[in-house]
């Protein structure tokens, strides 16, 4: 049996949940790479990220680097005795840190690579509609998401759920993939999978504003898909006209009706139940939503107080 001295590299709530596993599964963690803290909020206090929080409540040793290359800090990372580092969630490190230990750096990812290697496999694995999704466990090389696989785990996605139900899922399955990959590298029984090469990989780019805005004008199926797939963050969003007032408006929730109908696309059929969007085969059924500068809520308590005019419609 390999004693293992771990390094963990991580920032969000998705790796708390592998760090913690690695702990109650008493392996040695030396040290924990997370991001810097950074203002927050409308007070713009200093915020830390959900491992630093978790590894100082467990009196683990912190490292917060700006720059992975900088020789103090890899002077740091030296001196900790490392011969594993695992990475969840966190960014891409430059060669000098992922060849540092003897045993290798692995890298948890959550999707059954070499499809949605990059920034956001959850969410598109939703938006494109998939069935099923997994994690991988892999170790890290010079390119993003590419390297020998170790260990993969797949489980189904349910056709309602969103990003943040798939998002708990995968982290606790993942937590677990990690333990298991652990085991076998402290037992010398690791194998590997080279990652298949071809020409139609899906890949998961990254979220930005625009990506997230909805096309009324699509199919019903890549509407709802792309509606649940940025649920409950970064959320997708839409231009609803209200008689004179324009709002952008933040959508979380919907259901989707197929029926046929002569309304235009965007326009917003309402009564004191519920509201719809009328889309090519049918409507979008309005859940949830939020108006600016106010909580997202759900439509029966936003009927309550705002009145949608005959000819609203969005786009």
């Amino acid at each position: 049996m390999r004693d293992l001295r771990i390094v963990f590299m991580g920032t969000p709530d998705f790796a708390v949940a592998t760090l913690k596993a690695l702990l109650e599964a008493n392996y040695n963690v030396v040290g924990v790479i997370t991001a810097p803290d950074k203002p927050a909020g409308r007070g713009r206090k200093m915020h830390q990220s959900a491992v630093k929080k978790f590894a100082l409540e467990h009196n683990l040793n912190v490292l917060q680097p700006t720059n992975l290359k900088r020789k103090s800090f890899v002077a740091e990372l030296k001196a900790l005795h490392a011969n594993l580092q695992i990475v969840v969630a966190f960014r891409m490190l430059p060669k000098v840190v992922w060849q540092m230990p003897e045993y290798g750096t692995f890298n948890l990812h959550a999707s059954l690579l070499p499809n949605y290697r990059g920034a956001a496999p959850i969410n598109w694995a939703i938006i494109n509609g998939e069935t099923k999704t997994g994690v991988t466990t892999f170790f890290i090389d010079e390119k993003i998401d590419t390297g020998a696989m170790i260990f993969q785990e797949e489980i189904p996605i349910d056709p309602i759920e969103n990003a943040g139900s798939l998002h708990d899922k995968l982290m606790n399955i993942g937590s677990a993939l990690v333990v298991k990959t652990v085991q076998h590298i402290e037992k010398d029984e690791v194998t590997t999978t080279i990652q298949p090469i071809s020409d139609d990989i899906k890949t998961a780019y990254k979220i930005h504003k625009e990506t997230c805005e909805i096309d009324w004008t699509v199919p019903i199926d890549t509407i709802f898909n792309r509606i649940r797939g940025l649920s409950p963050y970064p959320a997708s969003w839409t231009t609803l006209y209200n008689g004179d007032d324009t709002y952008a408006i933040k959508i979380y929730e919907v259901a989707k009706v197929l029926e046929t109908h002569s309304h235009a696309v965007g326009s917003v059929i309402s009564s004191k139940k519920e509201i719809k969007i009328a889309v090519k085969e049918g409507y979008i059924l309005l859940k949830v939503l939020q108006l600016p500068g106010k909580r997202k809520m759900e439509i029966s308590a936003l009927l309550n107080g705002f009145k949608f005019e005959k000819d609203a419609k969005v786009s």
